[in-house]
């Protein structure tokens, strides 16, 4: 653990957010829908998926599971300024990367995403998303925002 930069992990949890915003869908039914493998597979070969546009990988994971678009729309019901795509997954990479160890990643993806945690970092009008990570990771830890 500690300030380590997991670009797979990174990669993993960008493409989760730019999904669930291009279908309106909380990053949770995300993971549901992608499921444990597809992801695995996602963070196994993402230094092949980043060489593509991210809106094309996006657009053939959203075909291949079946996401149809639902009406979880946190950007537009965003009142400052949204945040990248690329910010929160890496919001949710140092979460991962400072609660589980390296061998638990996969496993510990699926837990923060389907954490109360979830819904915290998918609230874009509180300034919970950017606070310091080590402070996020206490708070997920504890099992509330301190």
């Amino acid at each position: 653990m500690g300030t380590k930069n997991n670009n797979r992990l990174f990669y993993t949890c960008s493409l989760i957010e730019y999904i669930g915003r291009q279908q309106k869908r909380d990053r949770k039914e995300v993971t549901d829908f992608l499921g444990k493998e597809r992801i695995a597979r996602i963070y196994e070969y993402a230094d092949v998926f980043h060489c593509e546009p991210i809106e094309k990988v996006a657009y053939e994971f959203s075909e291949e599971c079946k996401i149809e678009e639902g009406n979880f729309d946190n950007v537009s019901e965003c009142h400052y300024k949204i945040p990248d795509y690329w910010d929160i997954g890496e919001v949710y990479e140092r979460l991962i990367e400072d609660s589980y160890s390296d061998d638990e990643i996969l496993e510990g993806l699926w837990e923060v995403y389907h954490s109360w945690i979830n819904q915290c970092i998918s609230n874009f009008n509180t300034d919970f998303y950017y606070q310091p990570r080590d402070y996020i990771a206490v708070c997920y830890k504890k099992g509330e925002v301190l």
